[in-house]
């Protein structure tokens, strides 16, 4: 019986490759350990017996002339810590391959869904600022101040939440983080009817949790995803949160024109509460954590991660020594100058196409909301083109190189296009342009916070974004300052497209892709 059963265990195996396998029958749900197998097989198995090659159909020949019936069900055989299934239909000897999610693509799916979410909380405010500002009478330049006033508690956040995300993991923080911004978020239109006071300090509370979001899912996304894989992982995760840009700008006119100025806050923050029960209940920080992963995908997350250990408990990352290697300046000065273009493309679109081209509302969130779409798929497109680059033997700092150039010339050339843009189509082709080619940045510096300092990525991180979203208040402000000082996007668009130049070369000189700390 000892032979016939550990003859079973191998039988997969034997039967690919012309062996031979004894006669036995099994009732339904028997389990047996040989060998450092142990083997479970369902259904009954009668008078199986296989000589020469594989194959075949619900009866077989054997080469002593006999016919033989069989029934065969699923085996789950687990030696070594590998655990194996083989699904046959039964009488017609065709293997079912039964497909099991990895655990890794779950984990992506969430974090793109909660990108999402990050972004369309974010934008619903560049819509609902143009009712706002009639019902009010604000000016622009003030309503530069009301679109950047997000970003006052966002930059402190930054660094924080980076710090806490090495030391506690992502799991964690970008859950408190999703709950106290929804609740923001649910709160915003009662604070701008009671006063400006109010809506500026909600809205700067709402960017104080989102700060965590991204330094959350460059974390999660290291540990989760072998090297390479991380660049695709990250341009799926980055194109939620592009998309999310689409899902504000275009449900938010739609959802006040039926339900009120209240609708879609009230919406958006309803699907973080949402998405957070599903994220406490499934996800953990580290794939070793996950009580459903199998050991074969838990290898393969291993052989390509770093192994980086987390910061010990009361330790604090190293700033001088962070700000003393010019890698590090790299990075900063690259977040500051995406930040730069991107928080005036998404803050002031609307109005730009509005004051410039006289369209209306919706017509303004539907041509801006149409680059953003395209960037998501550029973003996965850079990704995946990311890492087959080094799949095919280039150096990281070769491919983070490249990456980041196209990220800053493309859209530096087509920010200096759109000055002559005539119409509102060739305007948000031009604006397409242009965010599709920044999302290669996905690839460059925001990977490279993880090539250089492993340890202390999520802290360096938010060192990077904060200087970034300094420069983004500044841009958000200063754009309305300049429209309303000269009339016109024309300059400011100038000034932005020089930045992008100025900083690919810095970048090409200083970046590298090799660990420095």
């Amino acid at each position: 019986m000892a032979a016939a059963a550990a003859a079973v265990a191998v039988a997969p195996k034997s039967a690919a490759f012309g062996g031979r396998i004894g006669s036995l029958n099994l009732s339904n749900s028997n389990s047996m350990s040989i060998s450092g197998f142990r083997c479970e097989v369902e259904r009954k198995w009668r008078s199986l017996s296989v000589e020469g090659g594989g194959g075949g159909g619900g009866r077989r020949r054997s080469r002593g002339g006999a016919v033989v019936k069989r029934e065969v069900g699923l085996v789950k055989c687990t030696a070594e810590g590998i655990e194996r299934g083989i699904l046959r239909r039964r009488g017609k000897g065709e293997e079912e391959a039964g497909f099991v999610m990895p655990e890794r693509v779950k984990v992506l799916g969430l974090l793109a869904c909660v990108m999402c979410l990050c972004n369309a909380d974010r934008v619903v405010m560049s819509v609902a600022i143009v009712p706002l500002a009639a019902k009010h009478g604000w000016s622009s330049s003030f309503l530069g101040i009301v679109q950047s006033s997000f970003l006052w508690g966002y930059i402190f956040s930054s660094v924080i939440g980076g710090a806490l995300v090495d030391k506690y993991g992502g799991k964690r923080v970008i859950a408190w983080g999703v709950a106290l911004w929804s609740l923001a978020t649910l709160v915003t239109p009662w604070a701008a009817n009671h006063s400006t006071t109010s809506l500026l300090a909600i809205r700067a509370f709402f960017g104080l949790a989102e700060g965590v979001a991204l330094p959350s899912m460059n974390i999660l996304l290291s540990r989760w995803f072998p090297c390479n894989e991380r660049a695709t992982a990250v341009g799926l995760s980055m194109g939620g949160f592009h998309l999310g840009n689409v899902v504000g700008l275009v449900l938010t006119p739609i959802v006040m024109s039926s339900v009120g100025l209240s609708g879609p806050f009230i919406l958006f923050s309803s699907l973080g509460l949402l998405w957070l029960t599903m994220w406490t209940l499934r996800i953990t920080n580290d794939p070793q954590e996950s009580p459903s992963i199998s050991n074969s995908e838990l290898r393969l997350i291993q052989a390509g991660k770093s192994n980086a250990p987390p910061l010990k408990k009361g330790e604090f990352p190293p700033l001088r020594l962070l700000l003393s290697k010019m890698p590090t300046w790299a990075i900063i000065f690259a977040n500051v100058t995406n930040n730069w273009g991107y928080f005036v493309l998404l803050s002031w679109m609307p109005v730009y196409f509005k004051t410039v081209f006289n369209v209306n509302l919706k017509q303004a969130a539907w041509f801006s909301a149409v680059p953003w779409g395209t960037m998501a798929f550029s973003g996965y497109v850079a990704g995946a083109a990311s890492d087959y680059l080094i799949k095919e033997g280039h150096s990281l700092t070769f491919v983070r190189k490249v990456m980041q150039s196209i990220g800053f010339i493309g859209p530096g050339l087509a920010l200096l296009s759109l000055n002559y843009a005539k119409t509102p189509v060739i305007a948000s082709v031009t604006i397409t342009i242009a965010l599709s080619l920044s999302a290669f940045s996905q690839a460059g510096f925001l990977l490279n916070m993880q090539d250089i300092a492993p340890q202390y990525a999520g802290f360096l991180h938010g060192i990077s974004n904060s200087a970034g979203t300094l420069a983004a208040i500044i841009s958000t402000i200063g754009t309305g300052y300049f429209v309303q000082w000269l009339g016109s996007f024309q300059a400011f668009l100038t000034v932005t497209a020089g930045l992008y130049f100025v900083t690919a070369i810095f970048w090409n000189v200083y970046a590298t892709g090799e660990r420095v700390f």
